[in-house]
């Protein structure tokens, strides 16, 4: 009999609380979502990326990513192994004051993702508009591998993302 893979399981529940965040509480919109196999590496990744209902100028995406090392070893049902999904969140705003806001939007983050995380930010900008605003993506990476184990800590996840939006929202 098929069992689904942990990162299928993940990725429902992950879906569920989102899709309950737009369309029953509409605290949230949800703007893209992607469900992929990558069949030249053999992984699987999933993303979905809301903005807050109110204020849709700084978006989130949650990243959810399973390799072939990740899948097979469950698949096998290799000893020892303990396989898992890696994690991440991906913000989107506009920054006008680079440093100044790049540097606010590091202290928000930090202060709300505690643990084991790796902060990037990447400022970009459209050829021949460097007078308007530069386009912030700051990428926290997750260092713990998620599981089942994790499902009842989705609700308090999003609430996090939930209040790291607010936060950048008024950066």
């Amino acid at each position: 009999m098929y069992d689904p893979t942990v990162f299928e399981n993940v990725k429902v529940a992950f879906e569920n609380h989102v899709y309950d965040l737009d369309n029953i509480e509409r605290k949230i919109n949800i703007i893209n979502r992607t469900d992929r196999m990558d069949f030249s590496i053999i992984k699987r990744d999933f993303s979905i990326e809301f903005v807050l209902f109110d204020k849709p100028a700084v978006s989130a995406e949650i990243i959810i990513e399973a390799s072939l090392e990740e899948l097979a070893s469950e698949i096998l049902e290799t000893p020892g192994k303990n396989p898992g999904c890696t994690l991440q969140l991906k913000f989107q705003k506009d920054v006008m004051d680079v440093p100044t806001e790049c540097r606010s939007i590091e202290l928000a983050l930090k202060q709300i993702w505690e643990g084991d995380i790796t902060i990037k930010q990447h400022v970009s900008f459209e050829y021949g508009h460097l007078e308007q605003n530069y386009v912030n993506t700051t990428l926290l990476s997750f260092q713990q591998k998620i599981n089942e184990d994790n499902m009842s800590e989705i609700e308090d996840f999003l609430a996090s993302v939930i209040e790291s939006l607010e936060l950048l929202h008024d950066i």
